[in-house]
């Protein structure tokens, strides 16, 4: 396995800007780092933040595929590109305020690291840039889901 080139702007935008060099929980401290940007981003209208997201996502797959590969491995502990997008999922439409950014992270995490099925399932079985991106999606539509039966008082 070689090591990320931070030089490289794939590599650095994959390790969301150093984020993911964390020695421990790389994941954690990659998705600490998207907040920020969740709230530049939700200040925007829906339809922007929706726009962005898509971007986000499809560039995703081709951020993180393409650095696994320079990288001689798949979905290295390090790239967090793909815990910003999932994040991003997770509180799209959120009501705004800590304690929702706070829920939304913890229930992200959960849902990315037990990796309930089917997200466990497809992580095993997608490779590629969409296989790095696809169960961070899955664990924030679980997490969004979620949040907005809490959002609704259910």
């Amino acid at each position: 396995m070689k090591k990320p080139n931070l030089k490289n702007p794939v590599h650095l935008l994959a390790f969301g800007f150093g984020s993911g060099l964390a020695p421990v929980a790389p994941g954690t401290f990659g998705t600490l780092a998207a907040v920020p940007l969740y709230l530049l981003l939700a200040r925007l209208p829906l339809s922007a933040y929706l726009v962005l997201l898509a971007l986000i996502v499809v560039g995703g797959v081709w951020i993180c595929g393409r650095t696994s590969r320079d990288l001689d491995v798949h979905d290295h502990r390090g790239i967090v590109w793909d815990e910003w997008a999932g994040f991003l999922v997770t509180m799209t439409a959120v009501p705004q305020g800590w304690p929702w950014v706070t829920a939304g992270f913890v229930l992200f995490r959960l849902f990315d690291v037990l990796k309930p099925w089917p997200i466990g399932w497809l992580d095993a079985r997608v490779k590629g840039g969409w296989g790095i991106m696809l169960d961070d999606l899955l664990a924030g539509a679980a997490a969004w889901i979620l949040l907005q039966l809490a959002a609704r008082g259910i």
